[in-house]
């Protein structure tokens, strides 16, 4: 039903429900928070006077400042509050999305492909497939990105607004604008400056801010045992443990086979996340050296493996503590709340004045840090990857800034948009898995046959991403309109939608493959002359020899894979 006109501005108006109310100084923590990200903005504008400095923060990030803006650009609501709700749903399984999902793809970034992007001195992942492929796949590539990137920040909006609307009662209308435009002026007058200084801020707040949840509930649970006992008493089935519920789909909380964590999730979309996405890539691309960009995935990676204690734990601790169950956001009816809400539920629970501010303010760092990214990232293959090669090819560095600023408003209106659509999947993550399916898993497969084999072909670069996109967003429209074919997808009638997501993603990663090697034999590949610096076997990969061991990125990815492996035995 349409909206009146008049009643438009009603819709954007604080409502009076609220499940808790702020005192004065957690108002004033949240003023200052907003205040200082502004006066970031508006600080680092001096700093982004050229297209370079606008996109890349002038290519003069140290490893620990873009290590941790990396990490802070993936921290955002989606991961706080996505990743609590998949807590809920699935139990500590959902841990596997920072563990096997972040070290070895991480690690594998920062030694094998961050050199490949940083010496062919790219603006972003489709331009480096221009280098590698030609036009047509940068072009197929951009677009896919951009829609990507709309969708993602959206997820972020709808994350933000239903934190102000469950903890402090604000209409979710007013929420979603006022937040929006805060992240619009930021960005757009200092850039990628603005958006990095202002992660590594909110890195610290969010850590800060989230913290009193899971310290204060094992408190409460009575440690990690008395958390499993509860948990236990409550639910049906193994919530508690990593990979012994994985021996068939119908032994755990999320459907899913062991294969589907190992190959879908570890092999594929988390692969694919972490080399391809050029949100978090943008970051380690603007390290002032070779080393600094390989050492960024690095030292993030150290903090991906904790930061369970702060998103993981405190889904669970909503399992075995709260007095109601949840329910998928599409089954929200008055009175109940939905898997999306584990997370503020926990502040309003454990925090009180002043603490609640900060948790508060924790929440909307997370959301600005995740939205910031996807809108830089956005500015910036809009810019350089479809406005310049084919809309305006000969502008000055001058207009391109401009552009790439007005780029960054239009994508937050985008954005806006696209926040409502969360609303038609069980819970936040089910909807991003699905777009990293649709986007990213075939991307990665182009992106690493052009990066290992000097045969792929332009043709075959192409077709294969076409098709690897194309046959995954037929899956699950598919699925959509026949839920049986969920079992031939997932290679099981138990399986749960996101086993659906880690499936499909593989086999839409199989199919680009194929597709790439068919058409590349069968048309005519580069010289050795071009392809120097954009495969194996033609590009300088850095050469750390020199170096002091404590020195190496391998020695500091090492030393990853040990607290890997340790965190596995532990929770087995």
């Amino acid at each position: 039903m349409a909206i009146p006109f008049f009643s438009m501005p009603m819709m954007l108006l604080p409502s009076t429900d609220r499940l808790i109310h702020l005192t004065t100084s957690d108002i004033a923590i949240i003023v200052i928070y907003f205040i200082t990200v502004l006066a970031i903005g508006l600080y680092l504008k001096r700093y982004a006077n050229t297209s370079d400095d606008f996109f890349m923060a002038g290519r003069d990030m140290s490893a620990w400042v873009a290590g941790l803006s990396f990490l802070s650009a993936n921290l955002g609501a989606l991961e706080l509050m996505g990743w609590a709700a998949g807590a809920y749903q699935y139990g500590i399984l959902a841990a596997h999305f920072y563990w096997i999902a972040a070290f070895p793809s991480m690690v594998f970034l920062g030694l094998v492909m961050m050199p490949f992007y940083y010496i062919s001195k790219t603006h972003s992942v489709p331009g480096y497939l221009q280098l590698r492929y030609g036009e047509g796949t940068r072009a197929l590539s951009g677009i896919s990105f951009a829609l990507m990137t709309v969708l993602m920040s959206g997820i972020n909006m709808y994350a933000m607004a239903l934190v102000m609307k469950v903890v402090l009662g604000w209409n979710i209308h007013f929420s979603i604008w006022v937040s929006s435009i805060t992240v619009a002026v930021y960005v757009t007058l200092g850039g990628l400056y603005s958006a990095i200084f202002n992660e590594v801020l909110q890195f610290f707040l969010i850590w800060l801010g989230a913290l009193a949840i899971p310290v204060l509930g094992m408190i409460e649970a009575g440690g990690w045992n008395g958390l499993v006992l509860k948990i236990q008493s409550r639910m049906q089935g193994d919530y508690t443990h990593l990979w012994a519920p994985l021996g068939s789909f119908a032994s755990n909380p999320m459907g899913v086979h062991w294969t589907g964590i190992l190959f879908g999730l570890g092999g594929v979309i988390a692969f694919g996340y972490w080399t391809t996405d050029f949100l978090v890539v943008q970051r380690a691309m603007s390290a002032k050296d070779l080393r600094s960009a390989k050492m960024a995935p690095i030292i993030a990676s150290y903090f991906k493996m904790l930061v369970p204690i702060i998103v993981i734990l405190p889904g669970l601790l909503a399992l075995a503590v709260l007095p109601f169950h949840l329910v998928p956001e599409s089954a929200v009816a008055p009175g109940l709340h939905s898997y999306n809400e584990v997370l503020p539920l926990m502040l309003a629970r454990y925090c009180g004045p002043g603490l609640l501010g900060l948790g508060v303010t924790a929440l909307i760092a997370g959301f600005m840090s995740g939205m910031a990214g996807n809108v830089s990232a956005f500015a910036t293959v809009w810019t350089y990857d479809i406005y310049q090669p084919y809309i305006r090819k000969n502008g000055t560095d001058k207009h391109y800034l401009l552009v790439g600023r007005w780029c960054t408003i239009l994508g937050v209106i985008a954005s806006i948009g696209t926040a409502y659509l969360v609303t038609h999947f069980k819970s936040i993550m089910d909807y991003m898995q699905a777009l990293v399916s649709f986007f990213i898993a075939p991307l990665f497969a182009t992106v690493i046959i052009g990066m290992l084999w000097k045969r792929a072909t332009a043709k075959g670069g192409f077709w294969g991403l076409l098709a690897g996109t194309v046959s995954s967003v037929a899956m699950y429209t598919a699925v959509v309109i026949k839920p049986s074919l969920l079992a031939v997808i997932a290679f099981s009638p138990d399986a749960k939608p996101m086993a659906e997501n880690l499936y499909r993603a593989l086999w839409s990663w199989i199919i680009c493959v194929v597709v790439t090697i068919i058409v590349s034999y069968a048309t005519q590949p580069k010289s050795a002359a071009e392809l120097q610096g954009l495969v194996l076997g033609y590009a300088p990969l850095g050469d750390d020899k020199g170096l002091p061991l404590y020195k190496r990125p391998i020695f500091w990815g090492g030393g990853v894979a040990v607290l890997f492996a340790v965190i596995q035995y532990i929770f087995w």
